[in-house]
């Protein structure tokens, strides 16, 4: 059966101050198979000490999530941008290695220029994955939003430049897009075969990009609908890995568990059947 991972962005935010000690406090509670690591930008300061710190924990973390703002160096491409991305991204690979994880997901483009000049995301792949593998990660992109054109037209020109890759597959982002249906077209087949290896999960409200709405929400607080998203996963024989990402932590900075584990529970049951 596939593992089903939690987020821990899920339970750290700005509103408990991204204490990570909360990790390992929370994660006996929460019932998943592992978490996913999101490391913020706001740690690279004392990454060393937090590295140290959880891996000396019994919290497993079999997936890392590279922190945004090294696609985002990548999409601005002002002068030092691209060297820097690589320095981010190496201490990213650095601490995924310290806590165990095999394997990273990347926003490879990001922030306001986004996808402007796609082809220079494109091509510094290459060289992410060249420095990730020196740490033996396997390096996935995820279909992350798109200022011009859209996740899966990128996607399928990173398959065509690299036969091999692999892919984080959010099913937010794709709402966000109106791909979730078309991901499951003949067209993109491709996708099943392989090359979507680990899913995010996420619930989203809005309509086509309505920036405003893109947010992490639970199952069943927006409009996707996970048990058709669940039946075509079946039908494409999906044997990859799962992570929820859903935020929850309330206002006053208190993690909601209850709430968190009952999706976790309804998302077991789907991947069952």
């Amino acid at each position: 059966m596939s593992k089903l991972y939690c987020s821990t962005g899920a339970i750290i935010s700005l509103k408990n101050n991204r204490n990570y000690r909360l990790i390992e406090e929370f994660a006996p509670h929460i019932h998943s198979d592992g978490f996913e690591f999101l490391m913020y930008d706001s740690w690279y300061g004392e990454w060393e000490q937090i590295a140290e710190y959880l891996s000396h924990t019994d919290v497993e973390f079999p997936v890392f999530h590279v922190e945004k703002q090294v696609g985002e160096l990548i999409s601005r491409n002002e002068e030092g941008d691209i060297e820097q991305a690589h320095k981010l991204f190496e201490v990213n690979c650095k601490m995924a290695k310290i806590l165990g994880a095999k394997r990273l997901v990347l926003h490879l483009w990001g922030g306001l220029p986004s996808d402007w000049n796609i082809s220079i995301n494109i091509a510094q792949f290459a060289i992410l994955r060249e420095i990730s593998a020196r740490y033996d990660l396997l390096l996935m992109v995820e279909n992350v939003p798109c200022n011009h054109e859209n996740p899966l037209a990128h996607l399928t020109r990173l398959k065509n430049a690299y036969p091999d890759i692999s892919f984080t597959f959010d099913t937010k982002f794709a709402q966000f897009h109106s791909e979730l249906d078309t991901a499951f077209e003949e067209e993109y087949q491709w996708l099943w075969n392989g090359a979507v290896q680990h899913v995010h999960i996420n619930d989203y409200a809005g309509e086509y990009k309505e920036w405003k709405k893109l947010r992490s929400l639970h199952p069943g607080e927006g409009r996707i609908g996970f048990e058709a998203f669940f039946r075509d996963l079946e039908e494409v024989r999906y044997k990859g890995t799962f992570t929820i990402e859903s935020s929850s932590v309330n206002e006053d900075g208190a993690i909601n568990l209850e709430k968190l584990n009952e999706s976790l529970k309804y998302l077991k049951e789907l991947m069952k059947c």
